[in-house]
């Protein structure tokens, strides 16, 4: 994910979050908001009581790995907020990617 690709506006990042459309599991939620240009923009969100901030930074690492590895499973002219839940810290890398790759499938159905 490079940095052209990141949602930069804090009210833009809310907004997402307050009006988007929702895919959830166990271990994420994907905050979705159609948009006019054709490429994605992706934000990452992970709370204070999943950890301090070295566990905090590690897990947005990981996702923006994630994200890069697997753009396209995600539909264009869209921008993303994924939310870590406190669950992601029991898995693994690759079982982050196989169940962020089954919720993009499935589209939270």
């Amino acid at each position: 994910m490079k940095k052209r690709d990141v949602v930069k506006s804090n009210e833009l990042f809310n907004n997402i979050i307050a009006k988007g459309k929702r895919w959830s599991n166990k271990y994420f939620i994907i905050c979705y908001q159609e948009k006019e240009e054709e490429k994605n923009n992706y934000g990452i969100a992970v709370g204070k009581k999943i950890g301090n901030a070295v566990v905090r930074n590690k897990l947005k690492r990981q996702m923006r790995k994630i994200i890069d590895n697997n753009v396209f499973l995600f539909p264009n002219n869209h921008n993303y907020i994924i939310i870590c839940k406190k669950g992601v810290l029991d898995i693994s890398f690759n079982m982050m990617e196989l169940e962020l790759k089954k919720l993009l499938n499935n589209k939270g159905e």
